[in-house]
């Protein structure tokens, strides 16, 4: 099927690795020209010669920020040029006890998980109002509906990117721009794969037993009983951002291994 996404301008946040890296490959196969983001040029640098040696010929820059930092947002927002499809996917995680999640950890996360894509939003939604067509995709996490009691500060971030995109996508109607939300289960991402290694090396185990252990004890009603690749999201975000999905708006679309026990 082809997507239509040849000659698309889409920008990615946190974009270097995981998710993002795997989003940024797939738009770029499919023709679409990618600016990728990370918090350093040399990491910048770095993910666009692997994009280009991943996918020849490929339309791809990139431009740093700190999301948890305004100033260095603003100043991205002014590097960037119009975009045709916006993917909030900078975010953060850590495992923490509820009664150790200090008030500035509470603020930095919501400064970086859910301030990233309004303030991206604010600035290129009404840019595709005016041009009639557009894409916002936020990547949010089945730990919005299911809060995890290991990471509530996390979850509750991914709860409030599933009000901030279902709140822009009443703002659509009639339009050719659509809002929606991407729910990834557990997914073995970088970060994910080194805190598989640390809780190996904690349980004298192997990653392997740990990712069992995981998913027996700590997510047992995951239907696939397995980390998500990056790319099996990636398929599902990419199809999203396409003209293809344009009946789609407003959704919370769910790639979680079967976790969440609900039909809706």
């Amino acid at each position: 099927m082809d997507l239509q996404l040849k000659g698309k301008t889409a920008f990615i946040s946190g974009s270097t690795q995981g998710i993002g890296f795997a989003i940024a490959q797939q738009l770029l196969e499919e023709g679409a020209i990618v600016i990728v983001n990370g918090r350093t040029t040399q990491r910048i640098n770095e993910t666009i010669n692997k994009l280009k040696q991943l996918v020849p010929g490929a339309q791809v820059s990139g431009v740093a920020a700190d999301f948890s930092n305004a100033a260095s947002v603003n100043q991205l927002l002014q590097a960037l040029p119009d975009i045709d499809i916006l993917v909030n996917n900078a975010g953060i995680f850590e495992p923490k006890a509820f009664a150790n999640i200090t008030d500035e950890e509470w603020f930095r996360f919501f400064e970086v998980n859910v301030l990233s894509g309004v303030r991206l939003s604010r600035h290129f939604f009404p840019k595709m109002l005016a041009k009639n067509w557009g894409r916002i995709i936020f990547i949010s996490s089945e730990s919005a509906t299911m809060i995890p009691d290991e990471m509530i500060h996390y979850g509750t971030t991914k709860t409030a990117q599933l009000a901030v995109s279902r709140g822009l996508a009443e703002l659509t109607k009639g339009t050719q721009v659509t809002v929606n939300s991407i729910l990834p289960g557990p997914t073995k991402s970088e970060g994910v794969a080194a805190f598989l290694k640390e809780l190996a090396t904690s349980k004298n185990i192997t990653p392997q037993e740990a990712e069992d252990d995981f998913f027996k004890t700590m997510r047992p009603s995951s239907l696939i009983q397995r980390f998500a690749d990056v790319g099996e999201i990636a398929n599902l975000v990419t199809y999203v951002a396409s003209p293809r999905s344009a009946a789609t708006n407003g959704a919370a679309l769910r790639a979680e291994g079967g976790l969440v026990r609900s039909i809706l």
